[in-house]
């Protein structure tokens, strides 16, 4: 059944129709204040955000919509066998599974997920497809496989050489113990403005290394995750999915924008909430968050709880740069 069939013949302009592109500078920048990109502009999470953005300006500067960049940008690091938090080349879970989550939005609010996805090397898509296909928000582990079958897309194994061989070797020991900022930065999330000045987002991960069978966190759920308001603006999370969840933490910072709160603060007062939460578990120790976020304006920010989170951005002025983000602790 077709919900939306005014996205019907859209179609994801691939990065081989460049019309004009981003030289790419990979600088570390403190991000104590907001900045400010020229619109159009894409802000990802982390390094392999870098590709990712080319790909989504690509996209825009084509005449393309933001909800077909995001699709288009955060498909670059899924396909990529050398990533081992996104899509195809994943670590698996502790039974040696490859199992992907995925969400995406538009500007007018519609929005498509799935989560405990195996064998499809680019959920995101899939989750376009709930999105424009079905009456559904998302889908979910065999039903979610069986749709995308339907729907054309390739079985595939997804349990590259090298992340078998971390499985097994992690298989010894069994010590379930995520290191701040390489197997707990399990996300790629994508927020773009178009030359509409229309917002979308879009976030796909494989999740945590060696999580428990059946473990989904937030990258494929709206408001935690992802959220955006195309009045207001958007924000992504990466991090501990289940500290994320517990505070819906994507919807919480936007509202914080509706309220008159620029894009540092907003995701700085939802890390500080999640730090008070959190700060006498027992995840403390090895406990990252971080949030990007971007409002109507172009104004931007990246904010986690400790050092080392690093963001993405591509603005019209053809400057693809990788910033490090304000932290807590």
């Amino acid at each position: 059944m077709k919900r939306r069939d005014f996205l019907k013949n859209t179609a994801v302009v691939t990065a081989a129709t460049v019309l004009a592109s981003c030289d790419v500078k990979t600088e570390f920048k403190a991000t104590v204040f907001e900045k400010n990109g020229t619109l159009p502009m894409v802000i990802s999470t982390w390094n392999h955000g870098i590709a990712a953005n080319q790909a989504a300006m690509d996209v825009i500067q084509s005449g393309g919509k933001a909800i077909d960049a995001v699709e288009a940008g955060v498909r670059v690091p899924e396909s990529d066998p050398e990533m081992r938090s996104v899509g195809y080349g994943g670590l698996p879970d502790r039974e040696g599974q490859v199992t992907l989550d995925a969400c995406i939005m538009d500007e007018t609010g519609n929005c498509g997920a799935v989560s405990y996805l195996q064998h499809i090397k680019n959920p995101i898509s899939v989750a376009r497809k709930v999105m424009d296909e079905t009456p559904h928000v998302m889908l979910s582990g065999q039903g979610a496989l069986d749709f995308a079958l339907e729907q054309g897309f390739k079985k595939e194994n997804l349990l590259t050489k090298e992340a078998e061989k971390r499985w097994k070797e992690w298989l010894k020991e069994s010590k379930y113990q995520p290191i701040v900022n390489i197997e707990n930065h399990d996300t790629i999330g994508m927020l773009a403005i178009d030359e509409k000045g229309d917002i979308a987002g879009a976030c796909t991960t494989s999740g945590l290394a060696w999580k428990m069978n059946g473990r989904v966190g937030d990258s494929p759920i709206i408001g935690a995750g992802l959220f955006l308001d195309n009045e207001v603006g958007a924000a992504a999370a990466t991090g501990l999915g289940e500290a994320v969840i517990r505070t819906s933490g994507s919807a919480m910072v936007v509202e914080l924008m509706r309220q008159g709160h620029p894009p540092l603060e907003a995701c700085k007062l939802i890390v500080d909430r999640i730090s008070k939460i959190h700060r006498s578990g027992p995840d403390w120790d090895y406990l990252q968050v971080g949030f990007i976020a971007i409002n109507k304006k172009g104004e931007y920010a990246g904010y986690s709880l400790k050092k080392g989170f690093d963001y993405a951005v591509c603005d019209n002025e053809n400057q693809n740069s990788l910033l490090k983000a304000d932290y807590s602790i």
